[in-house]
């Protein structure tokens, strides 16, 4: 049994799925990652529930969120982002973001600088040209998706599931992830990643403006997005820490405690 107990809510016009946990202040904002869902915080909502009130969201056209295409790309889910926070009447909350969430939190932060408290983010595309691992730079740079559409639609997760070091998913968390694939889901979600190029050549010169604080957490084993995204995001922001754990991609799950450590503290010291 999960603390995270999901429902729906339609916020312009789109069903997003959330979840919300018990009040303490701050508020944080948690951001699903890609291609998992707001359960990506199962290990650690406990822990993340006791230092702030959460509002965790599966992002439009990712987890059980409805899909629509003028938000899959980073600026525009950056707005999506502050809308969140708005409709859910969040005074100036955190924000984490891992994955997906790295680069539409940035684009947040950029253009509401006063919006939000801090933000957590990494083991998101950052770099520009892009420093991106398997199977991450075959997503975002193959010119023919005609494999990608031939897979089944489930392929995909159970290849990133497979990929989580040193943790087995609760099989409530697996068929959650597992759900959320039908048909050409994940083909749609790809516009995504696949306007990095651009979207991240914008967002740099972007990054030496941001003043809101942030903390950058990464695996230091990371093949997905190599480590050199978040030192970069590290040298470019006027106001950010950075800590890279001993995981894989999967920071979050796989050294799970470590990671609640890192957000809860800083969310103490700011």
């Amino acid at each position: 049994m999960s603390d995270i107990q999901p429902r729906f809510r339609t916020i312009d016009g789109l069903s997003i799925r959330y979840a919300v946990s018990g009040g303490t202040t701050p508020a944080a904002l948690l951001l699903s990652p890609w291609p998992e869902s707001i359960y990506a915080y199962d290990q650690t909502w406990a822990e993340l529930a006791a230092h702030a009130s959460l509002v965790a969201v599966d992002l439009p056209g990712f987890g059980h969120s409805e899909l629509r295409e003028d938000l899959l790309s980073p600026s525009r889910m950056g707005e999506f982002v502050v809308r969140l926070a708005d409709e859910f009447d969040l005074d100036r909350p955190h924000v984490v973001g891992p994955d997906i969430g790295t680069s539409a939190a940035l684009f947040a932060a950029a253009h509401s600088p006063d919006r939000f408290r801090s933000l957590v983010i990494g083991s998101g595309g950052a770099l520009s040209p892009t420093d991106l691992g398997t199977p991450l730079h075959e997503w975002v740079h193959d010119e023919d998706l005609a494999p990608y559409r031939a897979l089944g639609p489930k392929d995909v997760v159970n290849f990133a599931m497979n990929a989580i070091e040193g943790y087995e998913l609760p099989d409530l968390v697996r068929q959650d992830y597992l759900a959320a694939y039908q048909g050409q889901r994940f083909v749609e979600q790809m516009a995504y990643v696949r306007a990095y190029p651009a979207e991240l050549r914008k967002l740099d010169e972007l990054l030496p403006g941001i003043t809101t604080p942030v903390q950058l957490i990464n695996g230091e084993r990371d093949s997905v997005v190599p480590v050199s995204n978040v030192e970069h995001l590290h040298g470019r922001l006027p106001n950010s820490r950075l800590d890279v754990v001993d995981a894989g991609h999967f920071v979050w799950e796989e050294n799970a405690a470590e990671y609640a450590r890192i957000v809860t503290t800083w969310w103490q010291n700011n």
